[in-house]
Parts: C-alpha cells; sequence; structure tokens
C-alpha cells in the first residue's frame, strides 16, 4: 500500500468513527430516580425511572457508621428522612455516619420538590420508601433488566473523597461481576483526587470502568476549556482525560456556561460530555431546553423527570436521523 493509499484510509477510518459517535443515542441518567415525581433515592423512584425509559440511574453513596454504603445525596438525613421525629441528634446533627445501617432503615423518605409519595398507575415492586443500600439498588436494577427487556446502567457517586468509599464502592462492584465498560457502570466524583485514585486502584483488580470527573466548565479568556476542581483549580481536559473517561458538568450555571465550544474541546481530549441537571417540569420547556443542549453535542443528561428527558431524546435522534 502506498504512503497516500494509507493516508487515504487513514481519513477514511476517522470519518467512519466519526460519524459512529454522532449516532450514538445520548444518555437519560435518571437523577436521584424519578425524584422529581416520587421521593429521592428510594427503590420505588428508581424502578420508575427506569420504567419511563431511563438508561442509568444515579445513587449517590453515602456510608454508614458500621460500614455500608447506601444510596442518600446528602451527608446528613434531616431533608429527605423523618429522622428527628425518631432520634435524637448525635454530635450536634444527624449525620448519616453517624447512625448504623439498622438505624437507617427505620426512617421514611420523605418527597422533596415537586415529588409526591405515589405515582399515578404506578406500582413500585418495593413499596417502602426506604433508604436502600448500594446492593438493594444494584440488585433492583439486575432485575430491571429482565422487566424492562433491556440494559439498565449505573452511575453511583462517591460523594465522600474518602480512601474507605472507594474500596468499599470497587469492592461491591467487583462482587457484582459489574466491572467492565460493557457492565454498563460510570463511576462518578467531584473530586479528581478521587477519580485519579480509583483508576488506579481499578487497574490493579482487573477493572476497567469509566469514570467521570463532575464540576463546571470554564473558558479561559483565549478560548480554552478547563474542569473546575475543588479548591479553586482550574484542569486542562487532557489532563482530566488521562485517568477520566467522561466529564459531567453543570448545564445552567450562569457563571459558568456550558457551550458548544467547551463541549467540542472536551470531545477532542476523548471525554463523553454529561450535563446536570435537567429539572424543568414543563413539558414544553423542557423539550426546549434538552434539545439546546443536545444540539450543543451533549453525550448524556441527568435528569429528574426522566419520561420528558427520554421523549426529547428520542425527538432529538428521530430529527438527526
Amino acid at each position: 500500500m502506498s504512503l497516500r493509499d494509507a493516508m487515504k484510509l487513514a481519513a477514511l477510518l476517522l470519518a467512519l468513527c466519526s460519524a459512529l459517535a454522532q449516532a450514538a443515542e445520548p444518555l437519560v441518567i435518571a437523577h436521584r430516580g424519578a425524584s422529581g415525581y416520587l421521593p429521592e433515592h428510594t427503590l420505588a423512584g428508581y424502578e420508575l425511572a427506569i420504567r419511563m425509559g431511563a438508561d442509568y440511574i444515579e445513587p449517590d453513596l453515602q456510608m454508614t457508621r458500621d460500614g455500608v454504603l447506601v444510596a442518600i445525596h446528602d451527608d446528613t438525613l434531616p431533608r429527605t428522612t423523618n429522622v428527628a421525629e425518631l432520634f435524637a441528634a448525635r454530635n450536634g446533627g444527624y449525620r448519616v455516619a453517624d447512625f448504623t445501617l439498622a438505624e437507617i432503615r427505620t426512617l421514611t423518605v420523605k418527597p422533596t420538590t415537586t415529588g409526591a409519595a405515589t405515582y399515578p398507575g404506578f406500582t413500585p415492586a418495593s413499596a417502602e420508601l426506604r433508604v436502600p443500600t448500594f446492593d438493594e439498588v444494584i440488585a433492583l436494577a439486575k432485575a430491571q433488566r429482565a422487566v424492562a427487556g433491556r440494559p439498565v446502567g449505573l452511575y453511583p457517586e462517591a460523594k465522600q473523597a474518602d480512601p474507605a468509599m472507594e474500596d468499599q464502592l470497587l469492592a461491591t462492584l467487583q462482587r457484582e461481576q459489574l466491572t467492565r465498560a460493557a457492565d454498563r457502570v460510570f463511576v462518578q466524583s467531584f473530586s479528581d483526587a478521587t477519580v485519579q485514585s480509583l483508576a488506579v486502584k481499578q487497574r490493579a483488580l482487573g477493572m476497567s470502568l469509566p469514570l467521570v470527573l463532575l464540576g463546571h466548565a470554564i473558558t479561559l479568556p483565549d478560548g480554552r476549556a478547563m474542569m473546575a476542581a475543588p479548591g479553586g483549580r482550574m484542569l486542562p481536559l487532557k489532563d482530566v482525560a488521562a485517568y477520566a473517561s467522561g466529564v459531567g458538568v453543570a448545564m445552567a450555571n450562569t457563571k459558568y456556561p456550558l457551550t458548544k465550544a467547551w463541549i467540542a474541546q472536551a470531545h477532542d481530549a476523548g471525554l463523553q460530555v454529561h450535563g446536570w441537571t435537567f429539572a424543568k417540569l414543563d413539558a414544553a420547556a423542557a423539550a426546549d431546553e434538552y434539545r439546546t443542549f443536545l444540539d450543543m453535542g451533549l453525550d448524556g443528561v441527568f435528569s429528574n423527570y426522566s419520561d420528558l428527558a427520554v421523549k426529547a431524546r428520542n425527538a432529538f435522534v428521530a430529527g438527526r436521523k
């Protein structure tokens, strides 16, 4: 093969790869479950999101006093549970880390924002609105794959920058035989140190799950795209790509707006871009917002309303075809 033919073949392969990447459907990630409809981080909320067509469910993870991973966003219990009705404060508050799993199992998760205790026409397999363990969330996802007749992914977040949480998270996924990209698991964190540590640890374990760094999209005056990191640091995207497969960025931050140019630079660095959080309940307004950001090139959307996200994603894909 001549040099000219080789260059033509290389160009053709690059074009094909680009076309395949563009043909991939953007992901719908159920933000804390169907959190706009049912109490966040409950098995019922996750199940409803799956029934509505979400590709991934997102359990935020905290660790109990006895070292069990549970799905709850805050590191404290009062905002989403009735803990103050059942227990006195400990160490001046109600931190998840100060309560055992047995104690947390006695709590009821309350609706927040636009959520309610029930959803019309939906009877969940687990009707109790309790704080679930990470093991229970995984079991639900696996069971729902058979019910839904399609893959259901997991998108856990390590809420604490803690080596013990990293180890427990990876050990759980390994035990459940969720170790490869094909197993449809993303692991996310706002801490770049945590994501880097997870990258090293999972390689040592023979795991290859895609990791996602969360943060804000920063554009420097010269146009360069950066990721905001804890402590006000700014990380070049090529550096992030050395240990992460993607970034999860705020899509509605007026101070740090997410732009098409920013997403393009992330893609050039080899990173997927998932946007958080789509929270409009009005169907028309939501459709416009999804369309705007999908047109920019988002690879995935975190949404409180999985049905609206799925409808908008499907319309976008149909229009693109």
